[in-house]
């Protein structure tokens, strides 16, 4: 019985190890993954920051903030936060891409970081599977026609990130993404201010 709880004591471990690996990144590691970015050889996947609930309300209207789910204050902090962590990280400014969501596009203004764009390939589809196929392939062909030499970040929603990388992010996590020879796609750093 001892041996057998040890061996799903290890398994258990084992498993939060492998759950973690994807976001552990050295320093040296992060370095080489920031300068991708810098260089623009990377985009920064951004999850808007908290907006307390799940999907839209009935009724939703995109540009009627009133209609949506939005952020909190404490999601309105971890945007700003998340605005001064890719400050820490050399970014002074970028180009910034927007899904058309109004909690979006607040985490977007609030990174303080550039003009922010709407790109409605960013738009959820949570509510609207049929579109995901489509979306994410536009998004893969925008990110391959960004001009080398300046850092992009794009603000969007979990389940675009997920159709893209296979990541389930949390609210305000970034995930760095390439597209490396093969022409495949890569994340090489999760980060979560």
């Amino acid at each position: 019985m001892k041996s057998l709880c040890s061996h799903i004591y290890i398994i258990i471990l084992l498993c939060i190890l492998c759950f973690l690996l994807p976001v552990v990144t050295s320093a040296e590691n992060q370095g080489i993954v920031w300068a991708e970015f810098l260089q623009g050889h990377a985009v920064a996947l951004l999850r808007h920051a908290t907006a307390p609930g799940l999907g839209d309300p009935p009724g939703f209207r995109i540009g009627d903030c009133s209609t949506q789910r939005n952020l909190s204050h404490e999601g309105r902090q971890q945007a700003r936060r998340i605005g001064e962590f890719f400050r820490t990280k050399g970014v002074k400014e970028a180009s910034i891409y927007s899904s058309q969501w109004c909690r979006c596009l607040e985490t977007a203004r609030l990174l303080n970081l550039g003009q922010v764009n709407q790109l409605p390939a960013l738009n959820s589809f949570f509510q609207e599977s049929s579109t995901e196929k489509s979306q994410t392939k536009e998004i893969r062909q925008f990110i391959v026609s960004l001009p080398a030499g300046k850092s992009a970040i794009m603000v969007t929603h979990q389940v675009n990130i997920t159709a893209l990388t296979g990541i389930v992010p949390n609210s305000g996590e970034i995930v760095l993404f390439r597209f490396n020879k093969n022409k495949s796609g890569e994340v090489i750093g999760r980060f979560k201010p």
